[in-house]
């Protein structure tokens, strides 16, 4: 077994055994070394980003001080979800390992399927029912941007 996704798996074992989350873990790598490991803490945490990778990627760019994680990879038990995902690109990872299928995930109760039918969906079919997405008051919120825009010294992330 690759030792890296060795160390995901047992981070998801240990998550049944102390119920913080569910059965997911994760682990990122650069240079053949372990700068983060996560698992899911969204029961223990109250927050329902504490997915593994999530946590992972706080892991890691606390521990090298980045918050660009360009160069490494990502071992994890299970496809990642669609914010995981996202967070994963906006990380700079470009390359992801996992163990589990998404199939997998659903058939033992965590499904995804429904957020990315909404996420293909977006400009063709408006489903409130998972979420109304309103744009008001741009006229204000924009002058934000714009005072960023203008900026001399920004930083683009």
């Amino acid at each position: 077994m690759n030792p890296y996704m060795k160390v995901a798996k047992e981070l998801s074992e240990e998550n049944i055994k102390t119920k913080v989350g569910g059965p997911f873990g994760a682990c990122i790598v650069k240079d053949n070394k372990i700068i983060g490991k996560g698992s899911n803490h969204v029961l223990k945490n109250n927050d329902p980003t504490a997915h593994a990778e999530i946590m992972a990627i706080r892991d890691a760019c606390q521990n090298i001080g980045s918050y660009d994680l360009t160069g490494c990879e990502l071992y994890t038990s299970c496809y990642p979800c669609p914010m995981c995902l996202s967070a994963i690109i906006w990380a700079n990872i470009k390359k992801v390992y996992y163990g589990n299928t998404k199939e997998d995930a659903d058939r033992i109760g965590f499904r995804d399927e429904f957020i990315y039918d909404y996420i293909n969906n977006l400009g063709t079919e408006k489903d409130t029912k998972v979420l109304d997405l309103e744009c008001i008051d741009r006229e204000e919120t924009i002058k934000a941007f714009q005072e960023f825009m203008n900026e001399d010294n920004k930083t683009i992330y």
